[in-house]
């Protein structure tokens, strides 16, 4: 799978452990982020990685700021892209499953490093279930028109 990742300054350590955790599970990533701790604003990653899975220049994405609020709402402000912040395993793979969702978000400052990978393992896992939710993902990108 390509996955597209994108940072700010406060994530670029998280930001480097997820690439080599994304590789390590055989994924191609392809940084959108950040590499220097000096304050950038974070809206020009997410709006970064959102064009990028948007385009189908990667599978999906992951944003990752702070608190992953505010890489998450400029993500989102993109056409086509569903992101979500999570901050533990469950809502990331509902949020798969039931939402469609295309980017992931959490916090560096929220999280630590093995509880993203976890949140990360369980979002790549999830399979879109269709169904009932078809039509209320639908219902969603409809908001866009």
């Amino acid at each position: 799978m390509k996955i597209a990742i994108g940072n700010d300054h406060a994530a670029v350590e998280m930001k480097n452990e997820i690439v080599d955790f994304l590789k390590e599970l055989g994924h191609e990533v392809v940084n959108f982020g950040t590499d220097t701790v000096e304050s950038v604003n974070y809206p020009v990653y997410g709006e970064k990685v959102g064009r990028a899975v948007a385009a189908g220049e990667a599978d999906c994405g992951i944003v990752i700021c702070g608190t992953g609020v505010g890489i998450s709402l400029a993500a989102n402000k993109v056409k086509g892209i569903r992101a979500v912040v999570c901050s533990e395993p469950y809502s990331a793979r509902l949020s798969k499953q039931h939402n469609n969702t295309n980017v992931l978000a959490f916090g560096a400052r929220v999280i630590g490093i093995e509880l993203a990978k976890m949140i990360v393992t369980e979002w790549l896992s999830a399979e879109f279930e269709g169904g009932r939710h078809a039509e209320r993902v639908n219902m969603i990108m409809e908001l866009e028109k």
